[in-house]
């Protein structure tokens, strides 16, 4: 298919004086990832072990707590020969992250900006990026995309966002979406006149690629099957969605609702864009940028292929090191060779979070997320769990530090039943712990209410 001059503009022109204005090396990271994913099995051994060892030296150099975490173990950067001499460095997890995140921060970093995670893992997180990490992630994403002939400028509909981020659109982002010929869809108010109104933005965008949460698009998709509107005769090359467990059924079925393949990508806020989908079926992971291990739940390093938790260190983030950052999230190595041709590394048998629907008192469908999202910024949370018992109550219990004051839990009610409804009555408990299921998985969000037409609210989990 021939490239519209539109993309050509957006995609040569408009994004690349974007991000120098920004001043991210996007464009040029973009490029050295589509060389890169070609070279032999050794090439790419070599340089990213090479890259591994001046990330770590850089740490010691000029990041307080690693610099000391190094010297008590005796670590030098340099001697490092092979990736299983990580296993030497002691995981970071988020609470070690809260604990040191001033020493965590280099001294050589600038203007970092500040991050939340989406708490669905029931522990929300603040961390900071510099321009390098947003840079090899914004190209990680693009390289991906680019794989199934989607181009920055192709139109676009990203189902996405928190009620929080929607709104602190300006107008600047707002033409430059429009520039870029994206069209952003909120995932939390799912009532049947949203609906109507997200289906007939979908049709009249024609989008080349359609972007969001699995659960979401399912849910937008059942409503178009209902009311007799096809999706599948819009020229849509790709459904990539994140974020959550693409199961095997919503694959199936957003493919025959929208009339294209559907291409999965893993990663996470904190983490980064860990593996990306090819059109052969290989989850490849950045490599150049990320370097994944599978541990056992002592944080020993399983073989290759053996499942286990994920485990990542993102060499972009020198501003901010994650070194063997837990993600919660369990796969395995997959150790086959890809018919793609492509020599990056894969993933396969990731069981990652999940993310589902909630429902307000008058029957509105909403990504749970949108509670999440009303939890994740208070101060002193540290783990919850959200429970819909039924249209009139939901409970929120809740692990929290003294910072957690009466003015937040006031927030934290108000807050939820401006989204369930005022009449709503909402219990938040304080506990001393939040125990797991009988499996060992949390569950941070169950909704007891399930969803019309037989999507059934399910839990989400880490």
């Amino acid at each position: 298919m021939k490239t519209s001059p539109l993309t050509l503009a957006a995609s040569a022109l408009l994004f690349p004086l974007h991000e120098r204005l920004k001043g991210h090396d996007t464009v040029a990271r973009r490029r050295a990832l589509e060389r890169s994913q070609w070279w032999s099995p050794e090439a790419l051994k070599r340089a990213r072990l090479e890259r591994l060892r001046a990330f770590l030296a850089g740490a010691k150099r000029h990041v307080p707590y690693y610099r000391r975490v190094f010297e008590q173990i005796g670590f030098e950067p340099q001697t490092l020969a092979d990736f299983a001499d990580l296993a030497r460095i002691p995981i970071l997890d988020k609470r070690t992250i809260r604990a040191h995140e001033g020493e965590l921060r280099s001294e050589r970093a600038g203007t970092l900006k500040r991050y939340n995670t989406g708490g669905s893992s029931g522990e929300p997180l603040v961390f900071f990026m510099g321009k390098e990490r947003i840079s090899h992630d914004v190209a990680a994403k693009w390289r991906a995309t680019r794989w199934w002939g989607v181009d920055i400028g192709d139109p676009e509909v990203v189902v996405w966002g928190s009620p929080i981020e929607l709104g602190a659109q300006d107008r600047m982002r707002a033409l430059r979406d429009r520039l870029l010929r994206t069209t952003l869809i909120p995932a939390f108010d799912m009532s049947p006149a949203k609906l109507d109104a997200y289906i007939e933005t979908i049709r009249s965008t024609r989008p080349r690629m359609v972007f969001g949460y699995p659960s979401a698009l399912q849910h937008i998709a059942r409503h178009a099957q209902r009311k007799g509107r096809q999706l599948n005769d819009l020229g849509v090359r790709v459904v990539f969605v994140t974020a959550e467990m693409l199961y095997d059924d919503q694959r199936r079925f957003l493919g025959q609702a929208f009339g294209c393949p559907v291409a999965n990508g893993y990663g996470a806020r904190d983490a980064g864009f860990i593996a990306h989908e090819c059109p052969n079926g290989g989850m490849h992971i950045s490599a150049e940028d990320v370097i994944v291990e599978i541990v056992d739940p002592k944080g020993i390093p399983q073989p290759d292929g053996h499942s286990g938790e994920i485990v990542v260190t993102h060499l972009a983030t020198g501003d901010f090191p994650f070194v063997r950052y837990r993600t919660g999230d369990i796969g395995a190595l997959d150790l086959r060779r890809c018919a793609c041709g492509r020599n990056l590394p894969m993933l396969r048998d990731i069981q990652g979070r999940t993310t589902d629907f909630v429902v307000a008192r008058d029957g509105t469908v909403m990504h749970a997320l949108a509670l999440i999202y009303a939890v994740r910024n208070l101060p002193g949370v540290e783990q919850f769990r959200i429970t819909q018992h039924d249209l009139d109550r939901t409970e929120i219990q809740l692990v929290a530090t003294a910072a957690f004051s009466s003015e937040c839990e006031r927030k934290l009610v108000s807050d939820f039943k401006s989204r369930l409804g005022v009449s709503v009555t909402v219990d938040v408990r304080k506990v001393d712990r939040i125990a797991p299921e009988s499996s060992g998985k949390y569950r941070y969000v169950v909704s007891r209410i399930p969803v019309a037409e037989g999507v059934l609210a399910k839990s989400v989990e880490a």
